[in-house]
């Protein structure tokens, strides 16, 4: 749990130590968002590939499409995980990390930096949009309204916090926030316990 945790910061620090956002190379942006290992040993896939996920999340989202994740340059990842990003825009994009072999995905990201000036609110809007996006395609039940209630209690909850989790079901929320240095939201398979009788 620690080494997650501690993995999580580093992630947002390598994500948001730029003194400006705009100076940063996208391409060096959506590196950073995926290049550092923070999962658990044994952690869970979602039973589905990328190009799968992308393609049923764009067809019931045709207003928030994602583009196609592009692979991250791994060879000094020791993690046996495969790491790819997609760029929203300059100031949101989506990262993942899959199962070598396999190409599941272990875990679905969407990381917002925030810009100074009267278009925050707008962009802070669209990335809140994209989370309750996600939040809705894991918990189909749940209405546009619901799931971004979901995606502000989360938020409100974690806060400040480097790294703030939730379970519920079979899926974790994770939230790292560092403030005006970025926003990351996350949704993870949990590995549920059989009952025992």
């Amino acid at each position: 749990m620690k080494k997650a945790i501690w993995a999580w910061m580093a992630l947002i620090t390598a994500v948001t130590t730029s003194p400006t956002h705009a100076a940063v190379d996208p391409a060096s942006r959506a590196e950073a968002i995926s290049a550092v290992p923070y999962l658990q040993a044994g952690a869970p896939t979602f039973d589905m590939t990328i190009a799968q996920f992308r393609e049923k999340y764009n067809a019931a989202n045709a207003a928030l499409p994602l583009i196609e994740y592009r692979a991250i340059d791994s060879r000094n990842d020791k993690s046996n995980l495969t790491r790819a990003a997609s760029k929203i825009n300059e100031n949101l994009y989506s990262s993942t990390a899959l199962e070598h072999g396999t190409g599941k995905i272990k875990t679905l990201q969407l990381t917002w930096l925030p810009i100074p000036g009267p278009e925050q609110k707008v962009s802070r809007e669209k990335a809140l949009a994209y989370m309750a996006a996600f939040v809705r395609f894991f918990e189909p039940m749940l209405s546009a309204d619901k799931s971004l209630q979901r995606v502000n209690t989360l938020l409100a909850e974690g806060k400040g916090s480097r790294f703030y989790q939730k379970t519920d079901g079979a899926l974790r929320y994770i939230v790292a926030d560092s403030g005006e240095k970025g926003l990351t939201f996350a949704v993870e398979p949990v590995k549920l316990a059989l009952a025992t009788p």
